[in-house]
Parts: C-alpha cells; sequence; structure tokens
C-alpha cells in the first residue's frame, strides 16, 4: 500500500499557510453573510457623502469669490476642506472662525423669520375667512392667520418643519443680495434639508439631487422644487384631516357664537 508523504520543511510552511488563508476566507465569507456587507455603506450614507462633496465645493466657490472681492476674513486654504463643511457633522475649531458679517446676517435673519412667525399665530381669522378654507388648500396658504391656524394643527401631527421650511423659502425669495441669500440658503439647508436636523423634510431622491447641483451657486431659486413638493405634500396629506378636523369645528363655532352683550350700565 503506498502511503502519501506529508509536506515537510518549506512546503510545510506553505501547506499552513494556504490551509489559515482558506479559513480566513471562509471565516470573513461567514461574517459577511451574519452581518452584511460593511464596506458598500447604505444609500442614506451615500447621500451623506455627495451632500459633504457638495458642501465643499459650493462653500470653496463662495469663498473664492469673496476672496476676490478683497474680503480677508475668510480662511484662505482652499485645501483644507474641513473649513467648508456647512453641516453640523464636523467638530473642529474651523466652524468658529466664520465671519462677523455672516454672523450678524444670520441673526438677522433668524429674528426676522421669528417675528414674521410670532405675528402670523397671533391673527386670528375672521369668520369669512376661515369658511373659506374648505374651498382649496390655496386659501388657507394665502391667508395669514389661515397659515397660523394650519401650522398650530401640524405640530399636532409632528410636521410642523414643513410648513416652517415653506415660509423659509417665502422670506428667501425676497432677498436681493447675493451675500444674504448664500447665506439663507446654507442656514436653510442646515435646518431643513440636511439629514442630521431634527427639522429635515421629506423629499424624494430628486429634489435632492437638483438641490446639491443648486448649492453650488446659491440663489433665491435654489429650493423652488423642494418647496413645490412639501406644498403638494401638505395639500394632499395634511390639509383634507385639518378641515375634518375637531381644531377646525372648534374655530368655526368660535367664530360663529355672538359676542357677549354688553354690562348693564350704571349710570342713574
Amino acid at each position: 500500500m503506498r502511503t502519501e508523504k506529508k509536506p515537510t520543511g518549506l512546503c510545510q510552511v506553505e501547506a499552513h499557510g494556504s490551509d489559515r488563508a482558506k479559513r480566513n476566507k471562509k471565516k470573513n465569507h461567514l461574517y459577511s453573510g451574519i452581518h452584511g456587507d460593511t464596506s458598500m455603506g447604505s444609500e442614506r450614507v451615500e447621500m451623506r457623502k455627495r451632500q459633504m462633496q457638495v458642501h465643499q465645493e459650493a462653500a470653496a466657490s463662495v469663498l473664492q469669490a469673496r476672496h476676490s472681492m478683497g474680503n480677508t476674513t475668510a480662511p484662505t486654504n482652499a485645501s483644507n476642506a474641513c473649513c467648508f463643511c456647512w453641516c453640523c457633522c464636523c467638530s473642529c475649531s474651523c466652524l468658529t472662525v466664520r465671519s462677523e458679517d455672516e454672523t450678524i446676517q444670520r441673526s438677522n435673519f433668524e429674528h426676522r423669520t421669528e417675528r414674521i412667525t410670532n405675528c402670523e399665530e397671533s391673527l386670528k381669522p375672521t369668520l369669512e375667512d376661515a369658511r373659506s378654507w374648505p374651498i382649496s388648500f390655496e386659501k388657507v396658504m394665502k391667508s395669514a392667520a389661515g397659515r397660523s391656524c394650519f401650522r398650530q394643527f401640524l405640530r399636532t401631527e409632528f410636521s410642523e418643519e414643513n410648513m416652517m421650511f415653506w415660509l423659509a423659502c417665502e422670506e428667501l425669495k425676497k432677498e436681493t443680495n447675493k451675500t444674504v441669500v448664500e447665506e439663507k440658503v446654507r442656514q436653510i439647508y442646515e435646518d431643513f434639508i440636511s439629514i442630521l436636523s431634527p427639522k429635515e423634510v421629506s423629499l424624494d431622491s430628486r429634489v435632492r439631487e437638483v438641490i446639491n447641483h443648486n448649492m453650488l451657486e446659491p440663489t433665491s431659486q435654489t429650493f423652488d422644487d423642494a418647496q413645490q413638493q412639501i406644498y403638494t405634500l401638505m395639500q394632499r396629506d395634511s390639509y383634507p384631516r385639518f378641515m375634518n378636523s375637531t381644531a377646525y369645528t372648534d374655530l368655526l363655532q368660535g367664530l360663529e357664537e355672538p359676542p357677549p352683550p354688553p354690562p348693564p350700565s350704571t349710570e342713574p
């Protein structure tokens, strides 16, 4: 009977190495089958990467334009991509070196938006105005009091960010100063478009791609497609529920009630 010889010396080392490689390959395959292929990443991660790239390119473009106008307060190291990050994912100290004029512009925009919001929320509709809302969603959105009541309803459904985003886009359209427009666009993106924001609105991938493209050259129309999609979402989804809600019914009943009679006169 012929017996098989075991490899010795260098051959034995190579054989052991081959066996070890096979075991590792099998182990890696088993791990991949249990936990999934983490190297590919999810669609959300890929979208985040694209957003980061757009942030960097857009910020670099803005920085170059400002530098050409003599603005020396902004950082000049264009190779440092982290310094061009417009989102909140970066914890480096470069986020604290924004120029003073940008900080003032953002503060003014926030205060202006807050004043408009507070003013609208303090408005009370007339009975005629409230009765016109079931005619169309446009009637609601064209009425400051209607937007206020509808926003309060959205708050109960945890979708108030839709109205906030729509109002922010309306304010953006009124701005003509290019520097202020760029700052407002960046803030709206951070507040409502970024996937890291707690107030992120629901947009499909096509609209997000349009936004990412528009961010390279921000204008007052950067979010037009997104604003229209959110308007349609509110019209088809939230508006019918608002019209059938007890909030709207109670509002009408309160407006229909006659005012209390004046107190009796005490004069002799």
